[in-house]
């Protein structure tokens, strides 16, 4: 089979798993937030409502597809067409286990291998605020329009970050290949264990990018109504929607490559050696694939149920309690972690970045103790 075939079959197939999850982490939503309020959620369309994502689909096909009068029409429809592009375009270099063997063929499971892996996803993620500006101007509404203001300005601050997250990353693996960051923390060498504030600002970085609560700013209903989606109805309005859980999916795969291991599990290897030695080199081979594969959607699924854990937990940030956090904390954040790291690198100490969680919980206390110190003399006097 040709190549290119190959490559097609495979980002085919990436695209609807990553469609179904997302259509599905529709129903999962309702589902943790009923628990989370002690609530029941979807329970009539299907067994315990596993066909409400299907009807929701089926009511935002059929309803009326309204554009406002004053609206400039071809942009109206193309800003919700580019948010789903490119949050559909973001899985294509994931890679979602190792290979299988077929024939004389070794087929990655991966859509397309480039050696600038993370370069390309930071890109796309990039490009997807355009769909929101787009549609917020478009739509000729000062409500949708201050909501694509605060998406491009959120967008902005928190990518400048989550950048520099990745660099500590880049400097331990020394590739922007992800592949190669995956085959890195092979045996449980998971770079969680040498970042943990890098991990942490990613992923609040990666809540922003998403538009996620407690970063939901460009949607604020009770400041902004609907924020720049507010014009919009029937699919295109299901595209915005859709699109923030396909993001949410890519978030999760690539927190899990790069920080989790990707498709690695420890004791990997004795699963493999006792896959092959049972059933053959090339069945064994394939089945441990497999294996990965299925650790690896569990770690996703996983990251997607702390979107939706944390949305229901957390109340939503002020637009400058957002910026403050991104530009006076995260972002100085970064840069020392980076440093760190940088010579944890040339010093051979990976352990090096744990000297950053020392040093804010060291700030932390000391903040504390002396606004307490403040308040007992505020008392007395």
């Amino acid at each position: 089979m040709e190549p290119i075939i190959v490559n097609g079959l495979i980002i085919l197939s990436i695209f609807a798993i990553t469609l179904l999850i997302a259509t599905y982490s529709t129903w999962a939503e309702r589902k943790v937030a009923a628990y989370v309020q002690d609530r029941v959620g979807p329970n009539r369309a299907g067994w315990g409502g596993l066909l409400q994502p299907i009807a929701d689909a089926g009511k935002m096909f059929f309803k009326e597809d309204f554009i406002p009068a004053n609206a400039n029409k071809w942009l109206f429809i193309f800003g919700p067409s580019l948010a789903m592009l490119t949050a559909c375009m973001a899985s294509a270099v994931i890679p979602f286990g190792d290979s299988f063997i077929v024939g004389e063929n070794v087929i990655p499971v991966q859509g397309i291998e480039v050696n600038i892996g993370i370069l390309y996803i930071f890109g796309v993620v990039s490009l997807g605020v355009y769909g929101l500006m787009i549609g917020g101007w478009a739509s000729n509404n000062k409500f949708s329009l201050l909501g694509a203001v605060r998406a491009a300005s959120q967008n902005i601050s928190y990518e400048l970050a989550m950048g520099l997250s990745i660099i500590a990353i880049l400097l331990m693996s020394g590739s922007l290949s992800l592949r190669t960051i995956v085959e890195g923390q092979h045996g449980g060498n998971w770079n969680i264990l040498y970042q943990p504030l890098g991990f942490i600002i990613f992923l609040t970085c990666a809540f922003a990018e998403c538009n996620r609560t407690p970063f939901d700013l460009p949607e604020c209903e009770t400041e902004l109504i609907g924020g720049y989606h507010t014009e919009y109805s029937s699919m295109k309005l299901g595209f915005y929607l859709f699109a923030e859980y396909i993001n949410m999916f890519a978030s999760s795969a690539v927190t899990a490559c790069l920080f989790f291991g990707g498709f690695n599990y420890p004791g990997m290897d004795a699963v493999r050696e006792s896959l092959i030695g049972s059933l053959g080199d090339v069945t064994g081979h394939n089945l441990a694939t497999a294996v990965g594969i299925a650790v690896f959607f569990a770690k996703i699924l996983f990251g997607i149920f702390f979107f939706m854990w944390v949305r229901w937990t957390l109340p939503r940030f002020r637009y400058d309690q957002l910026m403050n956090l991104g530009w006076k904390g995260l972002i100085p954040l970064a840069i020392l972690n980076v440093v760190l790291t940088g010579a944890g690198v040339l010093l051979e100490m990976r352990w090096l970045p744990w000297l950053a969680i020392a040093v804010i919980v060291i700030v932390a206390i000391v903040q504390a103790s002396t606004a307490q110190k403040k308040e007992l003399r505020a008392q007395r006097a």
